[in-house]
């Protein structure tokens, strides 16, 4: 089609609908699209590229979902200083977005870049027993074999995917199952007892993590019980995005072996509350889910130290009136 895009094709790509699209030509927010001889609108790939930075930038989601946020005018500011932090935080942000604040060791944005140190990030949640669960480096397994003690017990699984098991030495474990390594340790022990009864038992999962960061309630490493896991899933266990969250615009963000990273957008809004399970994609050991913040949010992340100052300031100022006030 010569490179010609339909509204349908830009919305799909975007992860909006047409109709927003539409909308956002009325609002003036895009330019409008082009028109083929026949009077029907059509896109160029550069027109599409302008949506989403736009989508991607400057466009936020208020909490029903319909109506752009205004963008915050000097005039705007003047009043949340006057208001101070001990009011603006609670009101606009609610007590979640407060709590999400502490995780700020770890994660810094700027306008350009959001860093994150996954290593400050705390370890959240225990996994349940997966049959899927393929066993790596770090994990910890129990080993019990009925009437023979010293084949048993518990073992690391070491940098390179094994375990030292008594009288045996190195036993290769990484990329098994439990069922899968329960038949080769038999099949190894029927060497030296008669028909042994085993058992084995992943005590702790420690070689698969994930990580969600950003406006949700619950921050954080968790570890996976499986070899993958899903966007709702990770999001649930994240304990919902707080309400200084830009739900639309998340990101899902991939190490690839050759150092580069992929990075996906993923809109938990739609996910959340409109079932489009389109978006419920999967997630791989060492990826990131990453929930920005609204232009609210980040307004109010950036003056609340200055008001903190001024409203300490202020009760400063007003106990010393008192103290004076109680010598005259």
């Amino acid at each position: 089609m010569n490179g010609r895009l339909t509204i349908t094709e830009v919305a799909k790509y975007i992860g909006v609908t047409p109709r927003t699209i539409m909308r956002w030509e009325k609002m003036g927010k895009i330019k409008r699209s082009r028109r083929d001889w026949r009077g029907w609108r059509f896109y160029l790939k550069e027109d599409m590229e302008d949506i989403r930075k736009f989508y991607e930038s400057s466009y936020e989601y208020d909490n029903e979902g319909g109506n752009t946020v205004m963008d915050l005018t000097k005039a705007t500011l003047a009043v949340i200083l006057m208001l101070g932090a001990s009011l603006c935080l609670p009101i606009i942000c609610g007590p979640a977005y407060a709590q999400s604040v502490a995780q700020a060791g770890a994660v810094t944005e700027t306008g350009a870049v959001v860093s994150v140190d996954l290593s400050k990030l705390p370890a959240v949640g225990a996994p349940a027993a997966s049959s899927k669960y393929t066993l790596g480096p770090d994990d910890v397994i129990e080993i019990d074999v009925r009437r023979h003690p010293e084949f048993s017990g518990r073992y690391n699984i070491n940098s390179e995917g094994k375990i030292e098991y008594k009288f045996i030495g190195d036993v290769e474990v990484s990329g098994l199952t439990k069922a899968q390594f329960h038949e080769k340790l038999t099949g190894i022990l029927s060497e030296y007892i008669i028909e042994p009864e085993v058992n084995v038992q992943i005590v702790q999962y420690l070689s698969k993590v994930y990580y969600v960061i950003g406006e949700v309630n619950r921050p954080g490493k968790f570890y996976m019980n499986g070899d993958s896991v899903t966007v709702l899933d990770a999001i649930m266990a994240a304990g919902l995005p707080n309400q200084g969250a830009a739900t639309r615009k998340c990101r899902l963000i991939t190490p690839n072996d050759n150092g580069k990273r992929g990075i996906a957008y993923v809109n938990i809004y739609e996910l959340l509350y409109g079932g489009n399970l389109k978006f419920n994609v999967q997630m791989n050991p060492g990826d990131v889910l990453y929930v920005p913040s609204t232009v609210v949010a980040k307004v109010i992340k950036i003056i609340s130290p200055v008001t903190n100052a001024v409203s300490q300031a202020a009760g400063s100022a007003a106990a010393g009136a008192s103290m004076v006030a109680v010598g005259l």
